[in-house]
């Protein structure tokens, strides 16, 4: 199995309106990776967070709103690097626990996935904290396997997952990310993360985006036992 190094691996994310954000948390990357990995950005704003972007070195792929996992999977499907680790633009996840991620790859896992929740993630705002254990049970329940943080955004991942999955979901990316290899039998594991505070305004509601993730998760739940039902 090929041994990774940090010139292996593409951080990705989306970003709408994270000007407030995006300098610090390229600033991180850099720091983390020793300004080795390529970072892709796929930008939907109009606040100038494409050209702090540009600045700080990423690449920036510009593309109309059409919601979270469509700038995600752009960013996915653009990466050239072997591991590919997502991220927020928000300045909440731990960056400089990419190379330790990198580290579990190398050690044979195909999904590493930071979880939140593990230390009471007490930055959450209460609501988004209650919603995110409600969608890990409702995940664990359908999915017959114990799942702990499905909304993270902080993982890291083969590329050839990546390229071997069909990704459907949008608003519910992230907790398809983490279901689909887990039905199908790839290595994943969820790693306790510390969890900041927010830079800037979030552009998610809490309401509709939550009622988007819940079904998301049982559609992908449901297809993902119908699939390893069939015979191939």
């Amino acid at each position: 199995m090929d041994e990774y190094t940090l010139d292996d691996v593409s951080v990705v994310m989306g970003a709408y309106n994270e000007a407030e954000a995006i300098g610090s948390v390229l600033d991180e990357i850099e720091t983390a990776t020793e300004g080795r990995a390529e970072v892709v950005v796929v930008d939907s704003s109009s606040d100038g967070t494409a050209d702090i972007a540009r600045e700080a070195g990423a690449r920036v792929i510009e593309q109309e709103p059409q919601g979270y996992g469509a700038a995600l999977i752009t960013a996915l499907d653009a990466a050239e690097g072997d591991v590919l680790v997502t991220t927020d633009c928000d300045g909440t996840y731990p960056l400089e626990r990419i190379p330790a991620f990198l580290e579990r790859i190398n050690d044979g896992e195909d999904v590493v996935s930071g979880d939140r929740l593990y230390w009471g993630a007490a930055t959450m705002p209460a609501f988004n904290r209650l919603g995110n254990a409600g969608f890990a049970l409702l995940a664990s329940l359908l999915l017959g396997e114990r799942v702990h943080d499905t909304t993270t955004g902080m993982r890291a991942y083969r590329s050839e997952l990546i390229e071997d999955i069909e990704w459907t979901e949008n608003t519910g990316l992230s907790a398809e990310l983490l279901l689909r290899p887990l039905a199908r039998g790839y290595d994943v594991r969820e790693v306790p993360i510390e969890y900041g505070e927010r830079l800037g305004e979030t552009t998610l509601d809490p309401l509709t985006g939550g009622r988007d993730i819940a079904r998301s998760i049982v559609r992908v739940c449901v297809r993902e036992r119908v699939r390893s039902a069939l015979p191939f």
